[in-house]
């Protein structure tokens, strides 16, 4: 990203699938502060077509961990409706800074180490993790990436699954526990609006597991928002 941009620089519009509140709102001010050189504008989805900028170029930016087809329509068809001619970015995900931002939210409730060193003789909190994310096998299909990152800094086992639908988290609970894996805990590879708040104590409670919060606001996510932006720049 350039310290320093032109006046008619691309806007970048953060398009957020629900309310462009609460966690959107701080990704939004996380972005501005770390990137004093863009316009950062936020929208949710449903407005995203009244809040794109005409007669200027735009990047607009999805706040979601995977490229959601039935969201990527609907921005893909606010833009259109625009007349803008706004470039869509893919979705923040998979990437090797949202494994790193999952790992730090498992070690802030106490189920991962926070560091990567790996010593024989200490043991981990949990056994193995389940990934959740939420749009059933399609979702978990896109989330596989980032779960394998996730393993490869955890040691161990990951298992992607879908919290609103199959392949679901109990079944993934089974399937680990049955090879093994007692202590489980849940990182929900989730920004925070993509479901409702209570979704992911909920499966945890339904299957004896601790669990992380959110991705929300971490910085990792407006890194990733900002990089999204600057490759649009870059061609």
């Amino acid at each position: 990203m350039p310290t320093s941009l032109p006046p008619d620089a691309p806007v970048l519009v953060l398009a957020a699938p629900g309310s462009a509140t609460g966690v959107a709102e701080e990704i939004a001010a996380v972005v501005r502060v770390d990137n004093p050189q863009i316009e950062v504008r936020l929208s949710s989805v449903t407005d995203l077509a009244d809040n794109v900028p005409s007669g200027r170029d735009a990047v607009v930016v999805p706040l979601l961990t995977w490229d959601d087809p039935l969201v990527m329509a609907e921005i893909g068809k606010a833009v259109a409706a625009s007349g803008s001619g706004a470039v869509v970015t893919e979705a923040l995900g998979p990437h090797p800074l949202l494994a790193e931002a999952l790992h730090i939210r498992l070690a802030e409730r106490g189920l991962a180490r926070a560091d990567r060193v790996r010593l024989l003789n200490v043991g981990s909190p949990v056994d193995a993790v389940i990934l959740a994310t939420v749009g059933g096998e399609r979702a978990v299909h896109a989330v596989q990436a980032t779960a394998v990152l996730l393993a490869s800094r955890l040691t161990l086992p990951v298992v992607a699954a879908s919290l609103d639908s199959d392949p679901a988290v109990a079944f993934a609970a089974q399937r680990l526990r049955a090879s093994g894996a007692q202590r489980l805990a849940i990182a929900p590879c989730l920004i925070g609006h993509e479901a409702a708040p209570d979704i992911v104590e909920q499966a945890a409670t339904a299957i004896s597991a601790g669990h992380a919060a959110p991705l929300g606001a971490h910085s990792a996510v407006a890194e990733l928002v900002a990089r999204a932006y600057g490759s649009q720049l870059a061609t």
